[in-house]
């Protein structure tokens, strides 16, 4: 069956911290959109030549029926990448199609505890499963970014601890993958009981650091882990979807 495109209205642009742009769409074309209850639901985006547009894949933020309003962040690094670009200067009016949603994680109830953890490609999501969880919910929350100014809000329970790992100018990983993020996971506290955890993120460090750590050291089943790389450092969509399927032969 050939996905569902939709095509959307840019209704407003918003800048949540120096790398993160939200671009809220809404009418005409909202009701063409069927969420999914996925807290990772994705859409892809159909950017540049109607003929031979480029797909890129973002998280939905969120969607507001009252408001037939769908928000989506893009992390933008100046003129770098496609996505980034366009949501810095996307103008109220303008049309953007796209497939899906697609998704496969919502925070567990059942779960004792939650393990979140991402760099800022990794914040929609993040945010979007902390503000499901129940309020009483105990969760541990790991997000890389550069410094303090590019902290955003996120709501969220009384028992859940949200930890911002600075780069503070180290960029990148080394070549086993270790980043500030996957120091900051594998040294925070493991609590006791079942964990749900969900981790996404530069590939490298999810894929080589983290995801072993959490599968192999704690013992996680794969029925209680969500972990993927959402992209991977010095590489565009396309190849890291090559990447991928390199890495899942290579495993198999």
């Amino acid at each position: 069956m050939a996905r569902r495109i939709t095509t959307l209205t840019v209704a407003r642009r918003e800048q949540l911290s120096p790398s993160l742009v939200r671009v809220v769409f809404g009418d005409p074309g909202f009701g063409e959109f069927e969420p999914n209850d996925f807290t990772d639901a994705y859409v892809k985006l159909l950017l540049g030549d109607s003929e031979a547009p480029t797909m890129r894949t973002y998280t939905v933020r969120s969607v507001d029926p009252d408001r037939r309003e769908i928000a989506i962040d893009f992390v933008v690094h100046g003129d770098e990448g496609v996505a980034g670009p366009w949501a810095a200067r996307a103008e109220a009016g303008e049309q953007l199609s796209m497939l899906g949603p697609g998704g496969a994680y919502r925070p567990r109830s059942d779960a004792d505890w939650h393990l979140l953890a991402g760099d800022e490609s990794a914040i929609p999501a993040i945010s979007a499963a902390v503000e499901a969880l129940d309020s009483d919910a105990v969760a541990r929350v790991y997000i890389e970014i550069e410094d303090a100014a590019h902290e955003v809000p996120i709501d969220h329970g009384p028992k859940v601890d949200v930890i911002w790992v600075h780069r503070a100018g180290a960029d990148g990983t080394g070549e086993a993958g270790e980043s500030p993020l996957s120091r900051a996971v594998l040294a925070g506290d493991w609590l006791p009981g079942q964990v749900h955890a969900f981790v996404h993120g530069e590939a490298q460090t999810v894929m080589h650091v983290i995801r072993p750590y959490i599968r192999r050291t704690r013992g996680v089943g794969a029925e209680w882990a969500s972990i993927s790389g959402y992209w991977r450092r010095g590489r565009n969509e396309e190849s890291f979807r090559a990447w991928k399927r390199d890495l899942a032969v290579a495993e198999q």
